[in-house]
């Protein structure tokens, strides 16, 4: 069909997009989309190099995890994108990175504090950090849900960070918005006290967000 074809071109060019935006490294991180009309997920498949993906590798599963089609296994990230999707009804794709500097802040066990407006006009704010379980594992599913809330990322502790949206290239920028604020943490730390955004400009662009919930 027309529309898998195009999703799973869509999800693969994605992937080689986080690896050349320097997001991920190796075969880390993963990618998923809703198929739109049909009750599946185009997904990433497991420990595969982003370069030498073709389309027919991205895998396609059930809402159960179950393999509709395609001949490699899911990235092992499966339960968590699952579950996202379960409770985020209003979201449609999702990114796993392993940037640096979102890694190097969810590592301390802190949270991304709104130092720029975009990351609450287009993320939802404060970034919280999702409690650490084995990767892979259905408890790491249920703690990055719990975190995220209706914000579009979290962090997951000792492990990297999660962006989502109303599709691909939304949930991408999420992820870009975070490691760009998680830099500047880093870097103003150095220089003494972060400031955040003052309160009565996060409640005007926590309007703002609302109205491009999912992306």
């Amino acid at each position: 069909m027309e529309i898998i074809k195009k999703i799973k071109e869509d999800v693969r060019l994605i992937s080689l997009e986080i690896l050349k935006r320097g997001l991920v490294l190796g075969t880390m991180g993963n990618c998923s989309t809703r198929v739109s009309g049909h009750s599946m997920i185009a997904i990433t498949p497991r420990s595969m190099d982003y370069n030498l993906l073709s389309d027919d590798d991205i895998v396609l599963v059930d809402y159960t995890g179950k393999v509709i089609e395609g001949g490699l296994e899911p990235s092992i990230e499966l339960p968590m994108h699952l579950e996202i999707y379960r409770i985020r009804k209003d979201i449609s794709a999702i990114i796993h990175t392993h940037s640096v500097f979102a890694c190097a802040i969810a590592a301390t066990g802190n949270r991304v504090p709104p130092v720029v407006d975009e990351l609450m006009v287009y993320v939802g704010g404060e970034i919280e950090l999702a409690e650490y379980a084995i990767p892979g594992t259905q408890q790491l599913a249920v703690n990055t849900v719990k975190a995220l809330g209706e914000k579009n990322a979290v962090l997951l502790a000792n492990h990297g960070m999660i962006g989502v949206g109303k599709d691909l290239k939304s949930a991408l920028l999420s992820c870009e918005i975070v490691e760009k604020a998680s830099m500047i943490t880093v870097y103003a730390s150095l220089f003494g006290k972060v400031n955040t955004v003052p309160s009565y400009a996060l409640k005007v662009e926590r309007k703002w967000f609302e109205k491009l919930k999912g992306g």
